[in-house]
């Protein structure tokens, strides 16, 4: 289908083709190897080409009619009889290669390597082209049509950029025509077959000129088998890796071969993404015209990426001179306008400039190991990178958390404060009440001793008394004051005496209150001494309570002696219920004395409590000093781990300047490519990937 509608620069290419296939570099190859039939035609083949050489006036017609794409390739009798001869044997021979291709793929490949070099005829372009790549008959083909009812999701692209493939192209430029459809068919066949590389701008350039040559299956078949087998399907991935391996490699191939180029390069900023990006993206169809395009194309589809590595390093060579003396936007001006133009008059000279450039396979195989470790590093720098991030974000919650400990602590130091001083608060009150307590009883054994002190005066009244038998209502008067006075001693002395007790037992409640410790040691000396004061009180209590017991049966004897006194005179009555009083005030002092022992020891069980809670004080207190201890640890700590965290950021902002830097490289890389295409398109935005960025 599209070779009944091709362009006439492509029926310009074939002329160009078939006038150039006896250039020294096939006859004199290997005589020996060609058959006789095969050297009857060369022969034949050279003979016309001098007849061109020596004529002039034809050479300058087919020159004429190259440039002029709109023309007939033929403008003379002489040169049109000349080259229809020509013509002709070249189609016997390539139509010799194509019936009979297997064996001469097989035996023949150098052979057919040079005939391609020298250009495939244009009616035979598709066939040999199908037969170069094995597309042929695969069996995808079959699928092409099935393909085309699905829905793609690169559709909305790919129409949008279908103006922009060869616009100038009459099998292109009209909107909605039979090109532009048929390339919208392959490119959307090829999305649905490759979902991860989908759709890409540079390829429709190559798409479109498969069109040119054959119909869409075909083409849809030779673009798969390009994609799968020739590199480009890893050019025009998203990641474009490949890309950046050619890249790297051409660079190191003009280190090599143009020194002070690659300087000059260095110099400018000039990059080589800028220039030759597009190079290996569309194999030169959007850097030169047509049917040169077209001519590298059959060597790239007998050869490989390797015509392209060539031609690119043969055109820095031959412009080397000029591009020494401009800057980087002059260097760019001159790739756009002045090497597209270079080779109007044919290609002949840039192949043969290509084929002197000296291209060591093995070097490149090396070449591509060095980028793979170098990119290999880079992505443990990226892994690096994120590492460095996980650790960030790990100290970052640690911080977190440390800080959160850190205000627990600082809480729980507060709080062990304010109970320390609320302990500190309950001791002293403790304390007061314990010296108001001792006061206490220091007032009741006053009065107790005043008390004894009045009845060891009422003994010696008593005995006195019994000297003298008369007595006077006066002292029975004063006796009954005293006694009085005694009884409310008494009083007094019971509340003081039911207040202590009481205040004993809250201090024991607020004593029981106190938190434990694990001081096993020095609590168990505390619990024998107090357990030795405890004997001690009972053995002081037995001792009073014997002594109460003998005081009870001297009384009981004392009534015993005075029952039969009851019938004596009143005043003798008087006397005995006075030493009754005595007695039984006797009775009550030994009680009291017994009671002031018990609160004795209940004061020395105070003491012996609030030893201990000085103990706990003093443990508590000890805590505290651990806890700031800890405290300090802790910050310590935390100041380290914030050093690491800065040196980590560090580290992260050398990362981020270093992939910033490499950024604004591939961003002027990308603004480069991008004023090379829109000067040579200036209505077309292309795709990102198109520019290598």
């Amino acid at each position: 289908m599209a070779s009944q509608v091709a362009s006439p620069s492509a029926s310009l290419h074939t002329t160009s083709s078939s006038t150039t296939l006896s250039t020294p570099a096939l006859s004199p190859s290997s005589p020996s190897q060609l058959s006789p039939d095969d050297l009857e035609l060369l022969a034949k083949l050279e003979e016309q080409n001098r007849l061109l050489e020596t004529d002039s006036k034809s050479l300058r017609s087919v020159n004429g009619s190259r440039r002029n794409s709109g023309s007939s390739l033929v403008s003379s009798s002489s040169a049109s009889s000349n080259l229809s001869h020509l013509e002709e044997d070249s189609w016997i021979l390539w139509g010799r290669i194509v019936n009979e291709w297997e064996d001469v793929r097989k035996k023949k490949e150098k052979q057919v390597k040079e005939l391609v070099r020298k250009g495939i005829p244009h009616h035979f372009r598709a066939i040999v082209w199908q037969l170069l790549c094995s597309a042929q008959s695969m069996p995808i083909k079959d699928q092409y049509s099935e393909l085309l009812k699905m829905t793609s999701p690169c559709e909305k692209l790919i129409r949008r950029d279908i103006a922009r493939t060869y616009p100038e192209h009459n099998f292109f430029k009209e909107k909605d025509s039979l090109g532009q459809e048929v390339l919208f068919n392959v490119m959307k066949a090829y999305s649905l077959v490759d979902r991860e590389v989908g759709y890409c701008q540079g390829s429709a350039f190559i798409v479109g000129l498969l069109l040119m040559q054959m119909p869409e299956e075909e083409a849809f078949c030779v673009f798969v088998k390009l994609m799968q087998d020739y590199r480009l399907r890893e050019l025009f991935k998203p990641s474009m890796a490949e890309l950046g391996l050619c890249m790297y490699q051409f660079e190191c191939m003009i280190q090599e071969h143009l020194p002070e180029l690659f300087v000059h390069f260095q110099s400018q900023s000039f990059h080589t993404s800028m220039y030759a990006s597009s190079w290996f993206l569309t194999i030169f169809l959007t850097t030169f015209p047509l049917p040169i395009a077209t001519r590298i194309f059959d060597i790239f589809m007998s050869e490989g990426l390797e015509i392209v590595f060539r031609v690119g390093l043969a055109l820095l060579q031959m412009n080397q001179a000029e591009l020494m003396q401009l800057d980087m936007e002059g260097m760019l001006q001159h790739f756009q306008k002045v090497i597209p133009h270079q080779f109007d008059g044919g290609p002949d000279k840039l192949i043969q400039a290509a084929y002197q450039v000296k291209y060591n396979s093995k070097k490149m195989k090396k070449l591509e190991k060095e980028y793979t470790t170098i990119k290999t590093k880079e992505m443990e720098e990226q892994v690096e990178i994120k590492r460095l991030r996980t650790e960030n974000r790990l100290l970052k919650q640690r911080i977190e958390t440390l800080e959160k400990e850190s205000a627990s602590l600082a809480d729980r130091l507060i709080q062990g404060q304010v109970t320390r001083a609320q302990e500190a608060e309950e001791n002293y009150l403790i304390k007061r009440e314990l010296a108001t307590i001792k006061q206490q009883s220091d007032e009741a054994s006053a009065k107790l001793e005043q008390a004894e002190n009045t009845i060891r005066k009422l003994q010696h009244q008593q005995q006195w008394h019994k000297c003298n038998s008369n007595y006077n209502e006066d002292f029975v008067l004063q006796l009954e004051k005293e006694l009085v006075q005694a009884r409310l001693s008494e009083a007094e002395s019971q509340c003081a005496l039911k207040e202590m007790q009481d205040k004993v037992l809250d201090i024991e409640k607020r004593n029981n209150s106190f938190p434990d410790e694990n001081n096993i040691a020095r609590l168990q000396e505390e619990l024998i001494a107090v357990k030795l004061r405890e004997a001690e009180a009972i053995m002081g209590l037995k001792e009073l309570r014997q002594q109460v017991k003998d005081l009870e049966e001297h009384w009981q004897r004392h009534l015993a002696r005075t029952t039969g006194r009851w019938k004596d005179p009143p005043k003798k009555n008087a006397v005995n219920e006075l030493q009754d009083e005595l007695m039984t005030i006797r009775l009550r002092e030994a009680e009291t004395q017994a009671e002031i022992r018990e609160i004795k020891q209940r004061m020395l069980e105070m003491e012996t409590q609030n030893q201990i809670n000085s103990n706990h004080l003093r443990r508590a207190e000890q805590e505290v000093i651990s806890l700031h201890e800890k405290v300090q640890y802790l910050s310590a700590q935390n100041k380290g781990l914030l050093t690491q965290l800065s040196e980590a950021k560090r580290k992260q902002a050398e990362i981020e300047c270093k992939r910033e830097s490499v950024h604004k490289q591939e961003v002027r890389q990308a603004e480069g490519k991008a004023g090379a295409l829109l000067s040579k398109e200036p209505d077309a935005g292309l795709d990102p990937r198109t520019l290598g960025s």
